[in-house]
C-alpha cells in the first residue's frame, strides 16, 4: 500500500507514514498486542516506510534523533510538542519544540499549547523562544 501511495502522491508532495501516536507508551502497546518498546516500534515502522520509498515518518520527539541518524535524508514530522515546563496532558512521549528541532525534526506540530494558551503564555513566546532560535537559516 505504501509503495503504491508514493507515485500517486505527486512529485511535489511529501509522503510520510505515521509510526506510533505520541500519547502511547509501552503499556498501551501491550494492551493492543504490540510487543516491545516505543523506540523499537518506531524503528521498525520507519524502516518499512523508507523501504517503501516514502519521504519520511511522523514520530515523537523522543524517537526523531535515532530516526534521523538512521535515515539522513528522511522527512520527520514531530507532533505532541510541549513548551518547557508545560503540562504534558495525555502526551507520554513529548519533548520541547527546541529539542525536536535540534534532534532532526523537519516539521513541528504544536497544536494544543497554542490552542489553549493561558494569559501568561502566548504562541508568539513559544515561537520565538523555542522554535525560531533553533531553526537553521534558509
Amino acid at each position: 500500500m505504501m509503495e503504491a501511495a508514493k507515485p500517486a502522491a505527486g512529485e511535489h508532495t511529501k509522503l510520510v507514514s505515521v509510526t506510533l501516536l505520541t500519547y502511547h507508551d509501552g503499556h498501551e502497546m501491550a494492551d493492543i498486542g504490540v510487543i516491545g518498546d516505543p523506540a523499537d516500534q518506531v524503528r521498525r515502522l520507519a524502516d518499512l516506510a523508507r523501504e517503501a520509498g516514502l519521504d519520511g515518518i511522523v514520530c515523537s520527539g523522543q524517537e526523531v534523533k535515532a530516526a534521523h541518524k538512521a535515515w539522513k535524508d528522511g522527512f520527520f514530522v514531530v507532533p505532541g510538542l510541549r513548551p518547557a515546563g508545560a503540562a504534558l496532558g495525555d502526551q507520554k512521549r513529548a519533548v520541547t519544540p527546541r529539542q525536536a528541532r535540534d534532534d532532526g525534526a523537519s516539521v513541528l506540530v504544536i497544536g494544543r499549547p497554542i490552542a489553549i494558551w493561558q494569559s501568561s503564555f502566548s504562541p508568539w513566546d513559544l515561537d520565538r523562544s523555542q522554535c525560531i532560535q533553533s531553526m537553521p537559516a534558509p
